[in-house]
């Protein structure tokens, strides 16, 4: 059984590699366009440099081997996001904002869902250096860009804002130690839960317990979940932020369903502001998500405001309908043809596949385009068998 893989790592066969990749070059090509620079950090690198900072959280995700060289410990990638921070903050080191985009396999030591992948290939676009609304309405847009670019059918997008809990839960002057009960409520939309934990504030932090316990019931349609987040949350300047970048955010893609969700907390410890992601009919988790992340590279020695997504090549295109190739020009071997290999050669320059079959190779196509010689020259044919 040597040849069985583990569980959740699979082969891309043939019509599928060739889908991955030419979605891989349509993506990074409209990033392009968009003045995003193209970075390829190692799929290894000593695993204090993968977890530090923002990637602390990956620990538990990242698979870990000994160097044979330095005998230090490394770590295969789960997640190129902090190496692209390390990247900005310490390789460029450049002024004002960057643009960077970037595309490869990461390994995970455990998948996220019993259907997931432990290799996704993973792409995705990151802009460093600028803290206003319109880098993450930029972000926004550039995500909606690549699905259409998939051509990913009804894909709507939920938003959220985790600097709404953090606001509520300092206000409340609650202990550091309550943190991450109180997210998990939260994030698990516990209302029982959260309506106990909340009976237990002091007099004094009670209007921000209702405001905590209102969060999980403000989803929906954004002008009303926005309308009733002003009547109930307390008038602080970081929720008065907070709404109005979601406001701006939920107007700046049209062009799809958007919808917000204010207990969403997903990426909690590593998002500190607006976060967002999208969904496809009949796929129960998120194909992208996204994001803010400022002072990510805090630890590499330069805090730099940050906003991005990332998306599962693999799994973005499983989701889209089956497309029917085009088979390729099956053509015979040209040998010392001159003429027929001109042809051959004319078929390649202008974007054909031309299968040249060998000396004895069976022709294995059933009907299909075919390169014959016809009237001293060489013509494509449509043959039945």
């Amino acid at each position: 059984m040597n040849w069985l893989l583990p569980e959740h790592l699979a082969d891309a066969l043939p019509w599928e590699a060739a889908r991955i990749e030419a979605m891989r070059r349509r993506i990074l090509d409209g990033f392009a366009r968009h003045g995003f620079a193209l970075v390829m950090p190692p799929l290894v690198e000593y695993l204090e440099s993968l977890l530090t900072g923002a990637g602390q959280d990956l620990s538990l995700c990242t698979c870990k081997l000994a160097d044979a060289f330095s005998g230090r410990t490394l770590g295969v990638r789960a997640d190129m996001t902090p190496q692209v921070a390390r990247i900005d903050a310490h390789l460029l080191n450049q002024e004002g904002v960057t643009r960077l985009c970037y595309c490869g396999s990461v390994l995970r030591a455990r998948p996220e869902s019993l259907l997931s992948s432990r290799e996704p290939l993973q792409i995705g676009a990151e802009i460093y250096g600028y803290a206003g609304v319109e880098a993450d309405i930029e972000i926004l847009r550039l995500l909606i860009e690549a699905l259409q670019c998939a051509v990913l059918p009804d894909c709507r997008v939920d938003l959220g804002h985790v600097g709404l809990f953090r606001a509520l839960f300092r206000a409340a002057k609650i202990a550091a130690d309550a943190e991450e009960p109180l997210f998990g409520l939260l994030q698990n939309k516990d209302v029982p839960g959260l309506a106990a934990f909340c009976a237990g504030l002091p007099k004094e932090s009670a209007p921000f317990g209702a405001a905590l316990m209102a969060l999980p019931q403000l989803y929906g349609e954004p002008e009303t979940v926005l309308a009733k987040a002003r009547a109930r949350l307390p008038r602080l300047p970081e929720i008065d932020a907070a709404l109005e970048t979601l406001a701006r955010l939920a107007k700046a893609v049209p062009e799809v369903p958007v919808s917000l969700d204010l207990a969403d907390l997903r990426g909690y410890h590593y998002h500190n502001g607006a976060v967002f992601a999208a969904y496809a009919p009949g796929h129960p988790a998120a194909v992208a998500l996204g994001g803010r992340y400022d002072g990510v590279g805090a630890s590499f020695g330069r805090a730099r405001p940050a906003t991005g997504f990332s998306l599962d090549l693999r799994e973005l295109v499983r989701l889209l309908p089956p497309v029917a190739a085009q088979a390729a020009i099956c053509a015979p071997h040209a040998g010392e043809d001159a003429e027929l290999a001109a042809a051959i050669r004319r078929l390649r320059d202008a974007g054909e596949c031309v299968l040249e079959r060998l000396p004895g190779e069976e022709d294995a196509a059933q009907g299909g385009r075919r390169l014959v010689r016809q009237d001293g020259g060489w013509t494509i044919l449509m043959t039945k068998d």
